[in-house]
């Protein structure tokens, strides 16, 4: 079904989305319409808003509208987790749901939930050649995303992870319930922190960290913002990634490049999940070529 002048739709057109509030930057319809378009796919995906209060009825509805599956954005990654038939043992791990798969099991009825932002990064990291292995890591918020991406780095065997936060009591509980997700794997690795405790890193630092920004601080219009402001901080840091990606470069990166380390934003994650997604949903692979094409596309929309 081609996204040209005329798109066709039928009785058949199986029927994709994106659950969040708001809804209107999303540009995910762009990254499913143009691989259905490559894969000959008969599917349409639609960004749907839902209002404070209203997650459950969309859940249900979707359901009952015979909606195939759906990504989920923010601020109900962690909020829809109870109205889902099941949870992906990754994601009731991480405590975060993205993208949910339509269930037709005769005593469930609803959807299972998956979490491809986690597999999502690392696919983004290995491409720009960055491994967690033995690494020692900065996680900047302990929000959904940033307990996601603790989760993954924990799992990805890094040496050590820093959990950082505004509110020191929320680092920890989200530390604790990582390690103990991990601990019949390993031990203990995330450490909670406050983020005003930050410069206890620095001291006697003998290598450079590898920092994940995982708050919205620093999102367009608020493009002057940065978690940390500190310059000497930025010394430390080898590698940057700041998960947002407009706009295009962050303060966060602007710091990272002007003390010597390598920045990236958050497309190519963007890219990845809903890959990941996409291929969960379909049962069709993204090939190099498809997905390059779609991460030009997406960074000229933004550049």
């Amino acid at each position: 079904m081609k996204r040209g002048t005329q798109m066709k739709i039928n009785g058949t057109t199986k029927l994709y989305g994106i659950i969040g509030n708001p809804i209107e930057h999303t540009m995910s319809p762009l990254i499913h319409g143009t691989f259905a378009d490559a894969l000959g796919i008969d599917m349409v995906y639609v960004p749907f808003h839902v209002a404070e209060g209203q997650l459950e009825a969309a859940i249900k509805g979707a359901y009952g509208l015979n909606v195939c599956g759906m990504n989920v954005t923010v601020p109900y990654k962690n909020a829809v987790i109870p109205f889902l038939t099941e949870v992906d043992k990754r994601a009731e791990a991480a405590g975060s749901v993205n993208t949910l798969v339509r269930d037709d099991r005769e005593d469930k009825a609803g959807f299972i939930g998956y979490n491809t932002d986690m597999s999502g990064l690392w696919r983004a990291m290995q491409e720009d050649g960055i491994s967690l292995k033995n690494e020692q890591v900065i996680v900047l918020g302990a929000g959904g995303v940033g307990r996601a991406v603790a989760f993954m780095c924990a799992n990805s065997d890094a040496q050590k992870v820093y959990l950082l936060n505004r509110n020191a009591a929320k680092a920890d509980d989200v530390a604790a319930k990582v390690n103990n997700s991990l601990r019949q794997y390993k031990k203990d690795c995330v450490t909670a922190m406050a983020l005003a405790d930050y410069k206890e890193l620095l001291t006697g630092a003998e290598n450079r960290y590898i920092v994940l920004q995982c708050t919205s601080v620093g999102l367009a219009p608020n493009m002057d913002n940065v978690v940390i402001e500190d310059s000497d901080f930025y010394h430390y840091v080898k590698f940057g990634y700041d998960l947002l990606y407009t706009p295009w470069e962050t303060k966060f990166m602007q710091l990272v490049t002007a003390n010597g380390g390598v920045a990236y934003n958050g497309l190519k994650m963007l890219l990845y999940q809903g890959i990941e997604a996409f291929e969960i949903w379909t049962g069709c692979k993204v090939t190099k070529e498809n997905a390059d094409k779609v991460y030009r596309m997406l960074r000229d929309k933004l550049c």
